[in-house]
């Protein structure tokens, strides 16, 4: 008997999904929940379990869920170095999905820093370049990120295009197109499972220059 497809907004129980950078994993669960399985999903943080303990109250119990799904959930995963991770790189993916990148808890509140805005850009061009080479051949990486000032500064449409990637579609985020997200500061202080205001937002979807 044929499995039938489910979908949530621009993803496919049939895609093969990596998600970065996952905070509290709220996110990835919010897809597992979607289609009622996540061994298509492999879900990965910068943070390692005990940093997750420490920012998260809610972090281990979407873990826990993610993994009775049956989804992968990688921890202290750097999209720096993460085409190079033993774990992750002899995979390919459909869709690789970075919500909301942050270089760190140091630029809260000096967003408008030209040093916070470099910084910013230097890790997504980081993940940008990783991702690149962990796509399918028709995949997608999708960036979900501000669109006001000063996160319009960071430029991730010109970041992409000097990665050899064209940009294929933008579209509106809304958190209620995503049930249970929660979106965090993550900051590692005591606001790292506070709420922040997403505000205009978009999510912008990337595919290879050459597929066009």
């Amino acid at each position: 008997m044929e499995v039938p497809v489910k979908k949530i907004r621009h993803y496919s129980s049939q895609h093969q999904i990596l998600l970065v950078g996952e905070g509290d994993f709220s996110f990835s669960l919010s897809l597992a929940s979607a289609f009622g399985s996540a061994t298509n999903i492999t879900a990965t943080s910068l943070d390692s379990e005990d940093e997750l303990c420490k920012k998260f109250m809610d972090a281990m119990d979407n873990v826990s869920k993610l993994k009775r799904f049956g989804c992968d959930v990688q921890h202290e995963v750097d999209v720096h170095t993460m085409s190079f991770d033993n774990s992750l790189s002899l995979r390919r993916y459909d869709r690789i999905i970075f919500n909301f990148p942050h270089a760190g808890s140091r630029f809260f509140g000096r967003e408008f820093s030209s040093y916070a805005i470099e910084s910013h850009r230097v890790l997504v061009q980081g993940f940008l370049e990783n991702a690149k080479e962990m796509l399918k051949e028709n995949g997608e990486i999708h960036i979900t990120h501000k669109t006001t000032y000063p996160f319009s500064d960071w430029k991730i449409k010109k970041l992409a295009k000097a990665e050899g990637l064209k940009l294929v579609k933008e579209t509106k985020f809304e958190l209620s197109h995503y049930p249970g997200y929660t979106n965090k500061r993550g900051s590692g202080g005591r606001r790292s499972d506070d709420y922040f205001p997403v505000g205009e937002c978009s999510t912008l979807m990337f595919i290879k220059s050459h597929l066009v």
